[in-house]
């Protein structure tokens, strides 16, 4: 069996649900015990960095011979929960495919990014320049991990091995999360003249967000990532059958598009509130920015996407450049200053009760990031 699909089959047998997503899930430590071991076999220098207990990054450094550009290869260990699956944690190969919880979000791209390391590290070393390989916790959530990650180490590029179908994708969407309180007054339900029915407001809020979404994806599209949108995420409110509730909470996300500031979702939400008082001035409501994340976006005609196109023919593959509709780690690297991209191996059944990766792509990945790595410190 080749090492990189052998090394795929321990991680995604091992459990590394995200805790803060799944109350109680063990969370990335014994995952981070294997890629730690994984890269001190490869002959790499190894750090193991906790981020939050029992939740530690783990990086890897491989230096060249001779002074030259660095590059950052980077992958998460957290994966969503598994309800609704029957055996999650049993890897199962089937028709090329990789089967269980974390194959292709992402550790497929662990894998491949583990592998291309070793591969450099065991055939020669790196002639110029220096890999960093960053393990790092926490993606599926609020990426504490690579918050961390860019407070302690550089490089002049980064490739983050999220599932792209071996396409190279120089930008993603950003996303905001924002809670709308709407106020009501709460009476028996037999007195409809002393009650403000908070729920029934709540309606007027959803029924322009809805709108607004529309009209978000009326635009024209980005060129690579298409177009803003928005959606009601979760909802709550009311305490009882006979009585008039008093208060209504809509939780809700909006996705950013590149050059659109954090901020806008709030400022649009605000807009929609600010209205509807205009036109009832009973109607009381607060908007309040939960969390977001910012798009990002490298020109296609940056050094580092040139490079991987060049690496990956190299290797056999079909380079095309794209974007993706998910945010990712690459914000973080890229915002700090570590010009980054995506790049990884196909599949399907993200955050779905059958996820796969596809073998082929593991190892076609691999062989392209070892292409690149070597190119890149060259220059």
């Amino acid at each position: 069996m080749d090492p990189a699909i052998a090394l795929l089959r321990e991680l995604v047998a091992v459990n590394s649900v995200n805790p803060t997503l799944v109350p109680g899930a063990p969370g990335e430590g014994a995952i981070a015990d294997l890629v730690a071991a994984a890269l001190r076999r490869a002959g790499l220098d190894v750090s193991i960095e906790v981020v939050a207990d029992g939740r530690p990054n783990v990086v890897g450094v491989l230096e060249g011979r001779a002074k030259g550009r660095s590059i950052m290869l980077c992958g998460h260990t957290d994966t969503v929960g598994v309800a609704g699956m029957s055996d999650p944690f049993t890897p199962v190969e089937r028709d090329g495919r990789l089967y269980g919880r974390g194959a292709q979000d992402m550790k497929g791209g662990v894998a491949a990014m583990i592998a291309a390391a070793a591969g450099i590290a065991q055939h020669g070393g790196l002639a110029s320049g220096r890999l960093i390989v960053a393990a790092v916790v926490d993606e599926e959530h609020s990426s504490i991990g690579a918050d961390a990650l860019v407070k302690r180490w550089r490089a002049d590029a980064g490739v983050v091995t999220e599932p792209t179908d071996l396409a190279v994708a120089v930008g993603h969407k950003g996303f905001a999360w924002v809670e709308v309180d709407v106020a009501g007054r709460a009476a028996h339900g037999s007195r409809p003249k002393e009650g403000e029915d908070a729920i029934l407001r709540l309606g007027r809020v959803l029924a322009r967000l809805e709108a607004l979404d529309r009209a978000l994806q009326a635009q024209p599209p980005h060129p690579l990532v298409g177009t803003g949108s928005l959606h009601a995420s979760l909802v709550s409110g009311g305490r009882e059958l006979s009585s008039y509730p008093d208060r209504a909470t809509l939780q809700m996300e909006r996705r950013t598009l590149p050059g659109e500031p954090e901020s806008i979702a709030v400022a649009e939400v605000n807009g929609i509130l600010d209205a509807l008082v205009r036109e009832d001035p009973t109607f009381r409501a607060s908007a309040t920015a939960m969390f977001s994340r910012p798009a990002y976006e490298v020109g296609r005609d940056h050094a580092l996407p040139r490079a991987l196109c060049d690496a990956l023919r190299r290797a056999g593959g079909d380079p095309r450049i794209t974007g993706a509709s998910f945010w990712t780690d690459a914000a973080v690297l890229g915002h700090a200053g570590i010009p980054s991209i995506l790049f990884g191996p196909g599949g399907a059944g993200l955050h779905s009760t059958e996820e796969y990766v596809t073998l082929a792509d593991v190892l076609m990945c691999r062989d392209a990031l070892v292409e690149l790595v070597g190119a890149w410190g060259d220059s």
